[in-house]
Parts: structure tokens; sequence; C-alpha cells
């Protein structure tokens, strides 16, 4: 079996792990200032890694160049009311606002993360109110 494993480059590593914690309701699995796990019940949804990079790697994106053109990070969450009732209390900056997506047979909102990378929020198939 495969499973992803997702990682964003990222300009600050502690706003953009608060941020995706918030956003999804999830936890810190890891913490610090180059590298970071946003986890939620002891499975990884996404890695966090600072652009310049650590010891092991070496710088991971030039940071003269805008990052997230053509990236949008998708997430099904079990309880999209919940998620967007944090949304709603908060700054986060909501692209396109919650829509039922009739192709998906789902409800959605697309946000952006600190860094612009687009981020979707899909509720569960077939539940098309909250």
């Amino acid at each position: 079996m495969t499973w992803s494993q997702p990682l964003l480059v990222v300009s600050d590593v502690p706003t953009s792990s608060r941020w995706y914690q918030h956003v999804l309701g999830a936890e810190s699995g890891h913490g610090g200032h180059e590298y970071e796990q946003i986890v939620s019940t002891d499975r990884l949804l996404l890695q966090l890694h600072s652009r310049g990079g650590d010891r092991n790697h070496g710088p991971l994106a030039d940071p003269t160049v805008p990052v997230g053109n053509g990236v949008v990070v998708w997430f099904e969450v079990l309880d999209l009311d919940a998620a967007l009732t944090r949304i709603e209390d908060s700054a986060v900056e909501v692209d396109r606002p919650v829509r039922f997506n009739p192709d998906a047979d789902h409800r959605e909102i697309w946000l952006r993360d600190p860094d612009g990378y687009r981020v979707v929020l899909a509720g569960e198939r077939g539940v098309h109110t909250g």
C-alpha cells in the first residue's frame, strides 16, 4: 500500500503550523522552526518545511520565486461545519466561499494559507448541507 505524505515549503514554519492546526482541527506532531508535521489521531496529514531546508536536504525552494502556483492542497474533513466555524471565528483568507460541488457530490470551501497556497476543505460525499 502507498500513502501520500505531502510537504509544503513555507516561509515561517511555526506560523503555518498554527494555521493548519487551527483550520484542520489538528495538532503538531513534531514542532520546530525548520520542520513540522501536522497530525490528526496519530495520522500524518501534512509536512511543513522551511524554504532554506536543513543540514540533510539543503535549500528546498528559491526564496525569490513565489510558492504555490498551481498547487492545491485538498483535505476531506468529516465535520465540515466545525471547520467552517473555526474559519469564521478567525482571520483565515477565504478564496472561494463554501458551496456545493455537484461533480464531487460534496460541499467545499477554498482558502489561502499564509504563503498563498490554495487549501480546500471538502465535506463528506453525499452531505449537501450542514
